[in-house]
């Protein structure tokens, strides 16, 4: 059977056109490809650990991060940070506040709303479950010159940007 004229050449990457001057930006691709590969496993094995869905985790990751950030965080802003719906969002901090991750507090100023909050507990488990490929993750990071960390930044904020972009606008 022929292959196709308008088909990538036998042995060239899938998604690229076959031209030797981009050998080393393809070469930049697939490491991203891997890389993202890597980062789906290590939240599957986090969610594993953590007997939690995706949703869950990235609530309780937001959670911890607005903490830390001192500020408090209502079901509202859980929904549009996750981008699901009130409903959604009441199941999941039901599930979370079941399992002990988060516990749900009066708001200082209003009485009808509530500041959710992780618990200590999940702040153990999180750091416990991901400590160690943080470490790793940032020694990565050490090992770059200067130049080299501005050029990744850039590199991933643009490729981020590509991303973002509908090829409909």
């Amino acid at each position: 059977m022929a292959i196709p004229t308008d088909s990538p050449a036998i042995g060239a990457p899938y998604w690229y056109d076959d031209d030797a001057d981009d050998e080393q930006a393809i070469a930049v691709l697939e490491a991203l490809r891997r890389f993202r590969r890597a980062e789906h496993g290590m939240r599957s094995r986090t969610q594993g650990d953590m007997d939690m869905n995706e949703t869950d985790l990235a609530a309780l990751r937001f959670l911890i991060a607005a903490e830390r950030e001192g500020r408090g965080v209502g079901p509202t802003e859980i929904a549009h940070h996750l981008q699901i719906s009130t409903a959604a969002t009441a199941k999941l901090i039901g599930r979370l506040s079941a399992s002990g991750h988060i516990e749900r507090l009066p708001h200082p100023s209003d009485r009808r709303a509530a500041i959710i909050r992780p618990t200590p507990s999940s702040h153990h488990e999180v750091r416990r479950t991901l400590e160690r490929t943080h470490r790793r993750m940032l020694e990565a990071a050490r090992r770059l010159t200067p130049g080299e960390r501005e050029s990744v930044v850039r590199f991933l904020d643009d490729v981020g940007t590509a991303m973002t972009v509908r090829d409909d606008d």
